[in-house]
């Protein structure tokens, strides 16, 4: 007896379509994705950040910077003055010690000041002489043996005073000289501290504008290959939408249509993470990748 075999088949038309998807599908298995427009790309270094990497190069000591025209990075540092930014300081407050130190400080007016001082003791020291001759001749006393006593006595001690007037003034002039020496050593070893921190300052504020600038071009080129990348995975999320509405008619019920290609989900590049991340915390090493 005949056994009766029952072969299920689809409609027509879902079996043309079935035909038609899986040639399409071959057709573009075939075609090769050019994947060069959505590789991962770096932005290269911008002029904020080189001209910070610049100042703090300049701040050590070195030379002009180099920087490769494609990338931007440092490829190498010309010859420097090795002189750090605040050593001209240093060197100041250095000629501001030792024993003749003092010396540029003197006051050009000293000399007249004690030649002017000087000249008013005499002239009170002559006035003092006539009085005491005056007295003396009063007395019958000038001339004679007591009297030439006092005035020999008084000529000595004008000489005594005279010289000790000089020396005061000598010693004030040089006291006040040493204290404008100490108080310039002490300026320059401030400026010497200052003079680093505004320099970092600086550079810390160009770098961090320099890495907000240069997050902003990663993001740019991250989103350009992207919008590459879901472009060149368009036709593919077309077949599979066709898949997934064939499979459902041949199930008889209907399917979701679910993309799995990564092209649908934007994803950030490291680097793009990287400067969010330091974008607060901008620093000197980080100019030099250290």
């Amino acid at each position: 007896m005949a056994e009766s075999v029952t072969i299920t088949k689809p409609a027509p038309y879902l079996e043309t379509a079935g035909q038609q998807y899986v040639d399409l599908a071959a057709q573009l298995a075939a075609q090769p994705i050019d994947t060069k427009p959505f590789a991962p790309t770096v932005a290269g270094q911008n002029v904020l950040t080189q001209a910070a990497q610049q100042q703090a190069a300049t701040q050590a000591g070195l030379g002009t910077l180099q920087f490769d025209p494609t990338t931007g990075a440092v490829t190498g540092v010309g010859t420097g003055t090795g002189v750090a930014g605040y050593q001209p300081f240093l060197t100041q407050a250095a000629a501001y010690s030792g024993p003749q130190a003092y010396q540029q400080f003197m006051s050009p007016y000293q000399e007249e000041v004690i030649k002017t001082s000087l000249s008013e003791f005499d002239k009170q020291r002559q006035i003092a002489q006539q009085q005491l001759a005056g007295t003396q001749v009063a007395q019958g006393a000038f001339g004679q043996g007591r009297g030439q006593v006092a005035q020999g006595e008084f000529a000595a001690q004008s000489l005594q005073d005279r010289a000790l007037l000089e020396a005061q003034l000598r010693a004030q002039g040089l006291s006040q000289a040493q204290q404008q020496t100490a108080i310039a050593q002490q300026q320059q070893v401030g400026l010497a501290s200052l003079q680093p921190s505004l320099a970092q300052s600086q550079i810390q504020q160009l770098g961090a504008a320099g890495t907000g600038n240069l997050a902003y071009q990663q993001a740019i080129l991250d989103a350009a290959a992207q919008g590459a990348q879901m472009s060149a995975y368009e036709p593919y999320n077309r077949l599979q939408f066709l898949g997934s509405a064939i499979g459902g008619m041949l199930a008889g019920q209907p399917q979701p249509y679910m993309s799995t290609t990564s092209a649908t989900t934007p994803q950030t590049s490291p680097l793009s993470s990287a400067l969010s991340s330091a974008f607060g915390i901008y620093g000197l090493g980080s100019l030099f990748g250290k």
